[in-house]
């Protein structure tokens, strides 16, 4: 059977009806609706006939894996998506957990991160098995818990054994195949100055007024360093929190006189010909520059304390590596136009599982899945065409790196 004729044998409405029971699973990050979810693809990885396991992640937590052996001869491929999902905010106008479907859209909370994905390529597989195709190469599907604790699941999952030549990470990149995307870290940044009443404001050094000319700074900096173009595109920092007011302790019911201190808590985006201290080193000199202009205002900077989850390292892969030639091919073949492929923003400032497969093991991968244009908002939802292209697109990859008997 050739690939076009496999291609026909998928079953859109099954696809659907399966990512709708995905969605029906309130799978919040450390909840039983996480492990119930867990447990439902590992029976359903059974039934199809994967040696699956549930293996431990931490406390009750479990990561379900399975696989299929090859027979071989063929390169084996890795499948990566995450189980937990964001918690539904205001704003929904259907059911998040209903798994909702009307003539273009699935809706649901976790539908595009990143549910579509791991459905579709269960749905590649499934396709597959049924029609009795026998591959020479492994093919192993993981579904992961915790990546939105930095990924969690899956440095648990590789320090247990977890690896193969190469892997398709499927977070959702609207279909792009993301081969860059940057590492995160955390900070936070301390401005001092010194108070006075208002009524002698010139003699203060006003620690929210410096920290406002700061914060503008600081989201539009590029850091030093990078490689390339292509790697300065992936440099981004952002304020989030900001709190001044008098003392560490916040008096913030004292409004006459000049605070005193701010806290600052952000995030920044680096490339890997960038690091964590080189960015922290650029904060730095960000810092000095503003003490120069706000004398006697002294500032400190230092990572996110009491945070012990994995970092989310930067990711990048050779576009001619051959998970990616072979994602490229099957995009063409299913949509018969050329693949966007690189550093795809928004999804290129995304940290991603990938980067732990890359960085701990040394795989080469790709990044790429159904969804991201209506990712966490209310009505969170993906395109239908889009999600049962994944699952042909992932179908012939899984041919083309595994090969058939």
């Amino acid at each position: 059977m050739n690939p076009s004729e496999l291609l026909d044998l998928v079953d859109d409405r099954a696809c659907l009806n399966f990512l709708a029971s995905m969605v029906r699973h309130k799978s919040y990050p450390e909840t039983v609706g996480e492990r119930e979810l867990a447990i439902f693809m590992h029976d359903a990885m059974t039934e199809l006939g994967l040696s699956s396991e549930l293996q431990p992640v931490s406390g009750d937590r479990v990561n379900a894996i399975g696989r299929l052996p090859g027979l071989g001869g063929g390169k084996s491929l890795l499948f990566n998506g995450h189980l937990d999902t964001n918690p539904v905010t205001e704003g929904w106008t259907v059911d998040p957990l209903g798994g909702v479907v009307d003539d273009r859209f699935i809706y649901g909370i976790g539908v595009s991160n990143m549910k579509a994905g791991c459905a579709a390529y269960f749905c590649a597989a499934r396709t597959l098995i049924e029609a009795g195709v026998r591959l020479k190469g492994d093919l192993i599907l993981t579904y992961v818990v915790g990546e939105l604790q930095g990924g969690i699941g899956t440095v648990r999952a590789i320090e247990q054994g977890v690896r193969a030549d190469y892997f398709i990470n499927c977070e959702p990149t609207d279909l792009g195949a993301v081969t860059l995307h940057a590492g995160s870290l955390h900070f936070v940044i301390e401005l001092e100055g010194t108070t006075r009443h208002m009524s002698k404001r010139e003699e203060a050094v006003d620690a929210i007024a410096a920290a406002c000319a700061l914060v503008p700074r600081l989201n539009g900096i590029t850091f030093s360093g990078a490689g390339s173009a292509e790697h300065r595109s992936v440099n981004r920092a952002n304020i989030g929190v900001l709190r001044g007011a008098l003392s560490r302790d916040f008096h913030d019911w004292r409004a006459p006189q000049v605070a005193d201190f701010v806290r600052l808590a952000g995030s920044a985006r680096y490339a890997p010909s960038q690091s964590e201290d080189s960015v922290f080193a650029d904060l730095r000199a960000e810092l000095d520059r503003l003490e120069a202009e706000f004398p006697g205002l002294e500032s400190t900077v230092y990572p996110l304390q009491g945070d012990d989850r994995p970092r989310m390292s930067p990711f990048e892969v050779d576009q001619d590596s051959p998970i990616v030639r072979a994602v490229n091919a099957a995009y063409a073949q299913v949509r018969g136009q050329s693949q966007p492929t690189g550093a795809i923003p928004p999804a290129a400032f995304f940290g991603t599982d990938a980067a732990h497969f890359s960085q701990r093991l040394s795989m080469e991968g790709v990044v790429c899945g159904p969804g991201g244009r209506y990712n966490t908002m209310p009505d969170e939802r993906v395109d239908i065409p889009d999600y049962l292209d994944a699952v042909r697109i992932y179908l012939l990859a899984i041919l083309e790196t595994c090969e058939t008997v």
